[in-house]
């Protein structure tokens, strides 16, 4: 069974850093892009970036571009995202989802390009 987990949210302040995690069970993450989304109270699911599974081409949201970085580790079978200098306006459920084979596509920030997610960690920077 194909499964995403997410670790890594909490409670942090402002200018604070988070590193979060994804990891894959039931499949072999090495060949897949994978994407982190987030979602806040009130707001839709929106993309935070992407990285993609042959070259490790990243892509970037523009609200995170600077402060955030995604990166992958196939050996341990994980996509991390480092979270620096986080806002209060980045609080939100962040969830990472299977992007397919190889590349992110070119409208990886849609959420209907994906099939699987996983359950989602919080993250909330307040003071």
């Amino acid at each position: 069974q194909l499964q995403l987990v997410e670790s890594g949210g909490g409670l942090v302040q402002p200018g604070g850093s988070l590193r979060l995690s994804c990891a894959a069970s039931g499949f072999t993450l090495d060949y897949y892009a994978i994407a982190w989304f987030r979602q806040a109270p009130g707001k839709e699911r929106e993309g935070v970036s992407c990285i993609s599974s042959s070259d490790g081409t990243t892509y970037y949201a523009d609200s995170v571009k600077g402060r955030f970085t995604i990166s992958r580790d196939n050996a341990k079978g994980t996509v991390y995202l480092q979270m620096n200098s986080l806002k209060p306006e980045d609080t939100a459920i962040y969830y990472c989802a299977d992007g397919g084979y190889g590349p992110c596509v070119d409208e990886w920030a849609r959420v209907d390009e994906y099939d699987y997610w996983g359950q989602g960690t919080q993250v909330t920077v307040s003071s």
